[in-house]
């Protein structure tokens, strides 16, 4: 949901080396037959399966009224997914209460599991009961290894799914999430009424109030019968809490302790653009980033929390979606109009607190991500969902999945959009991390290749200012690998690359260092 703003366009030259990043991520396709695609939805897990509820079976919101989050697009289904098994199944939510399903086959519900239970709490969509588009204040509780047996085995789901009104989690678009034993919902809007670019004076009338705020609580579920919310504390704060439809991670910071940082969102309360800094925010305090900037994945996309212990660093990995900024042949571009991308980028933070943001030599397959999740695997995690870095053994290790989210056919399509510029797509990518090799032997940094020139047309010449000798593979901004070269410590020697296409292309060697190179 966005309104019409003028878009600038820049560009500003951008190099930078990833050596700081002591791993690399490959994602697999998955083809799961005649499975269906869904966006902005949400997600429970049992025994390796997937329950997903509400979302949107179509692509980005249009901008004509009449059809924005129109009837047709609501996921109306509860849908079962076995990854492992490529298997699927599904059930309508016609079987439960009216003000039930509604609610379930709303966009942007903000959810957690915890335990056995999944809770869906507020959503956007069309009620009947209502008569008009409302964001629902409802929080329902789904028993979620019972729901997908019963899916799978064509028995009734019903009983396994309860319902409370509560108005103070009547949002949309924010994040829920859990810190040291507490829930908390940050950020979001309340949005009453049917959706219009140009604003409420112009046609159909609406109501958008943003949250603002932190809302700290706990469920009292008594797992079977009835449960009810506990409202401890809300921070409110109208300029650095004014965000929705964003990426609100778990993190463990540099003391050990569990916290949550808010990374972007929309909108700024000055401008129709994306937030740059970051908040932390924890059960009895928030504080904003503000020597930090995130350039890359504004929007809510898949995103996957790892923390080394034995380097005391949190690695956050977004994959594509929306944003303001972008990579073009070495040049960070910035579009105003907040364009699809296919970007995978790293938000380290340091043992020191310290913050920095790296683009990966690796991009979405096409334009995706945006309103996708990354379910995880069986992987060892904190009890705040983060993932064991060092405990993840192996060549290559198998972090999770993402699943469906928005496909789009280019990178600017909302102003032009008609339906038929995106999708939910259908595709599942399973998501590979792989450790760098220890990079301490010899003299070897970041500074021991010099590439020159750079950019250059038919070739680099490559010196190897180290004593040690250096095994680089040649790779392109999709991850394949396209030429390789061995050199000799303290020597040099030129790499041919007028068979390549003009681009990007990164110089990895054995112990993890990369160098951008750019092919004219």
């Amino acid at each position: 949901m966005r309104y019409l703003f003028i878009a600038l366009i820049s560009v500003t030259t951008y190099f930078s080396s990833f050596s700081q990043i002591p791993f690399d991520i490959s994602l697999e396709n998955v083809q799961i037959d005649n499975l269906e695609g869904v966006q902005s939805y949400g997600f429970g897990e049992a025994d390796g399966k997937w329950l997903i509820v509400g979302g949107r079976l179509d692509g980005l919101h249009r901008r004509q009224p009449f059809a924005a989050f129109d009837v047709p697009g609501h996921n109306t289904d509860l849908l079962v997914i076995d990854p492992l098994n490529k298997k699927h199944w599904k059930a309508p939510l016609s079987a439960l209460s009216k003000r039930m399903a509604e609610q379930l086959s709303s966009t942007n519900m903000e959810f957690i599991q915890l335990g056995k239970m999944l809770y869906c709490v507020g959503g956007y969509g069309y009620s009947a009961t209502d008569g008009d588009h409302i964001t629902y204040p409802y929080v329902t509780a789904i028993d979620v290894e019972s729901t997908i047996d019963a899916i799978i085995n064509n028995k009734s789901y019903a009983p396994y799914f309860r319902q409370i009104t509560d108005s103070k989690l009547q949002i949309t678009g924010g994040r829920l999430r859990k810190a040291d034993g507490k829930l908390l919902l940050l950020g979001g809007q309340k949005f009453m009424g049917r959706y219009n670019p140009m604003g409420p004076d112009h046609g159909p009338g609406f109501e958008q109030q943003y949250s603002n705020s932190v809302k700290v609580f706990t469920i009292d579920d008594k797992l079977g019968s009835s449960f009810s919310i506990n409202h401890h504390k809300e921070f409110v704060d109208s300029i650095n809490l004014h965000r929705r439809d964003y990426n609100a991670e778990p993190q463990i910071m540099p003391d050990g302790s569990q916290s949550i940082t808010m990374f972007s969102g929309v909108f700024r309360p000055d401008v129709d653009l994306p937030f740059l800094d970051a908040v932390n925010v924890d059960t009895s305090s928030y504080s904003v980033e503000s020597n930090f900037e995130q350039y890359y994945n504004h929007y809510h996309c898949a995103v996957v929390p790892t923390y080394s212990e034995s380097t005391n660093s949190m690695y956050t990995i977004f994959f594509g979606g929306i944003a303001q900024y972008y990579l073009q042949m070495g040049n960070r571009v910035k579009d105003d109009d907040v364009p699809f991308v296919q970007t995978i980028a790293v938000v380290k933070r340091d043992s020191k607190g310290n913050m920095s943001e790296n683009v990966l030599p690796i991009e979405m397959p096409s334009l995706l991500g945006a309103s996708a999740e990354f379910i995880p695997a069986d992987i060892d995690r904190y009890s705040n969902e983060v993932i064991k870095y060092d405990e993840a053994k192996g060549d290559s290790v198998l972090m999770g999945y993402i699943y469906g989210g928005i496909e789009s056919s280019g990178r600017n399509i909302f102003f032009s959009n008609t339906g038929s510029q995106s999708v939910a797509t259908t595709k599942v990518f399973k998501v590979w991390l792989k450790k760098k090799q220890n990079a301490s032997e010899g003299d070897l940094d970041a500074n021991s290749l010099l590439i020159h020139p750079n950019p250059a047309s038919t070739m680099f010449s490559l010196d190897n200012n180290s004593s040690t000798e250096q095994q680089c593979k040649l790779i392109s901004v999709d991850g394949r690998e396209v030429g390789a070269i061995i050199l000799e410590p303290n020597t040099s020697r030129i790499l041919r690359v007028e068979h390549l296409s003009s681009g990007v292309y990164f110089l990895q060697n054995q112990y993890g260092h990369t160098w951008r190179l750019i092919k004219q």
